[in-house]
């Protein structure tokens, strides 16, 4: 393989390419059409090509690797440093060629079209859980206007609006009544695409390995097995340790250090917010309503607030969750049971 470093910087349209001649030194500059990309690299022997985690970034980095080349995928903010002077795709590309360089660089997984898929309906359904909220608060809005206060949550309100309508609709414009139904039909609507996605991957759980496995883990339901699933892959492979996947969702606290004295501060909140919420959230039903608490949970609750201990106890899902992938072991209170087959 060729021992050449390419740093290409991805766009729309256009693509501009940076690389130093590991024989000659030469420096190499190219700006490519995206119809003429992989006609480019693939005229090249197999090296190794660096590009930003960014959109499309995955699907590239798949494409490139069957040319034979090695793909690398770094994050954004590695890449940023190095950029010099005026912000450009030229500088963006030298950039990602120099931070790819450095010794201590740390990748970005690559994900497959499959758990891409996955993580898509989980976005997707975040995206209408947020329209739907927006609805309720404009609706909330636009009633007080008129002197009709709802109820606080969601459900209250609405249960409020069926219960009162009759004095809803005195109170109301004729010209607002009509404007209500809507936004109650369109309400009616989300929810049931809402429905619909979770019920999607309510049985795609079962089609996962991944996610059948790590939904052995208390606090995991079916929501947080199919995101792990879709991040950490088949075998958790992009990832050198449980430490640090948990590290990467954000789940450790931040630290700041100078004269041999370190503070340590509150959490990090790096990486992807919407699995480490999924984590918190199950976490914080462990310590409401299981049955039986672990001596490790209860000697945190009897020292420490409960919001701390629902991130100290995420963290700690994050990296069993790491550990039974990683090692294709089943889920064991106090330990793993050995690797079950009929799951892989």
């Amino acid at each position: 393989m060729d021992h050449t470093t390419y740093g290409l910087d991805i766009a729309k349209r256009v693509m501009q390419v940076y690389w130093v001649d590991h024989q000659t030194g030469e420096i190499g500059r190219r700006t490519l059409k995206r119809s003429h990309l992989m006609a480019f690299f693939g005229r090249r022997p197999g090296a190794r090509i660096v590009l930003e985690a960014c959109g499309s970034g995955h699907y590239w980095a798949r494409q490139l690797s069957k040319l034979g080349h090695e793909v690398r995928l770094m994050h954004a903010k590695r890449v940023r440093p190095f950029v010099r002077g005026n912000k450009d795709d030229a500088a963006d590309a030298q950039a990602i060629w120099t931070a790819a360089q450095q010794p201590e660089v740390r990748w970005v997984p690559l994900k497959s079209e499959e758990q891409q898929a996955v993580l898509s309906l989980h976005r997707v359904r975040s995206q209408w859980i947020k329209v739907r909220a927006q609805m309720v608060n404009a609706m909330r809005g636009l009633l007080y206007e008129f002197g009709l206060v709802l109820p606080g949550g969601r459900l209250a309100g609405l249960k409020a609006i069926s219960a009162a309508r009759a004095e809803i609709d005195r109170a109301l414009p004729a010209l607002m009544r009509p404007v209500l139904d809507g936004q109650l039909q369109a309400l009616r609507e989300v929810d049931a695409r809402i429905e619909a996605l979770q019920a999607q991957l309510q049985g795609l759980e079962s089609q996962l390995p991944t996610a059948r496995r790590v939904r052995q883990i208390p606090g995991v339901g079916f929501l947080g097995s199919t995101a792990l699933a879709g991040v950490l892959g088949a075998d958790a492979r992009g990832y050198r340790s449980g430490r640090e996947f948990a590290a990467c969702l954000g789940l450790v606290p931040t630290h700041r250090g100078t004269g041999g004295k370190v503070t340590v501060g509150s959490l990090s909140r790096r990486g992807d917010p919407y699995l480490r919420t999924l984590l918190i959230h199950g976490a914080r039903s462990v310590i409401l309503h299981a049955r039986q608490r672990s001596p490790w949970l209860e000697a945190m609750l009897a020292r420490r607030p409960k919001n701390v201990v629902a991130v100290a106890l995420a963290n700690k899902m994050a990296r069993t969750a790491w550990a039974l992938v990683a090692h294709g072991r089943d889920y064991q209170a106090g330990g793993f049971a050995q690797a079950n087959p009929s799951l892989h």
